[in-house]
């Protein structure tokens, strides 16, 4: 969630900076990451759990690349790329971590109450 309000509040700051449309790309994608991940924790199934972390992780990369495209064309700085990049590629790394995981670990708990 914190990722999310932290990509908000990029919107706005590109807002005033008259952009709008890759700052609504990367609205959508990095809001994405945890709705995607919070369905994917009340999934039914196994299957249904590997198939929005999957999405999640899909989001991830298209933020990673909206902030890409942000800072080369000068939108943000280097030290605020810098940042933002640093947390987006960290919850990319876990993502995949966790799809790769699911996919071949057979009977995991992930999905059982503790």
């Amino acid at each position: 969630m914190s990722f999310a309000i932290r990509i908000i509040k990029l919107f706005k700051y590109l807002n005033s900076k008259n952009e709008y449309i890759i700052s609504k790309q990367v609205l959508r994608s990095g809001t994405s990451i945890g709705a995607n991940v919070c369905e994917a924790l009340c999934g039914i199934s196994r299957k249904d759990f590997l198939s929005k972390m999957y999405i999640a992780y899909k989001e991830a990369v298209e933020t990673i690349y909206w902030i890409d495209i942000l800072y080369k064309s000068d939108y943000i700085s280097e030290k605020e790329y810098m940042s933002i990049q640093k947390e987006a590629r960290e919850i990319y790394k876990i993502l995949s971590s966790i799809t790769k995981t699911t996919k071949t670990t057979p009977n995991s708990s992930l999905l059982t109450p503790h």
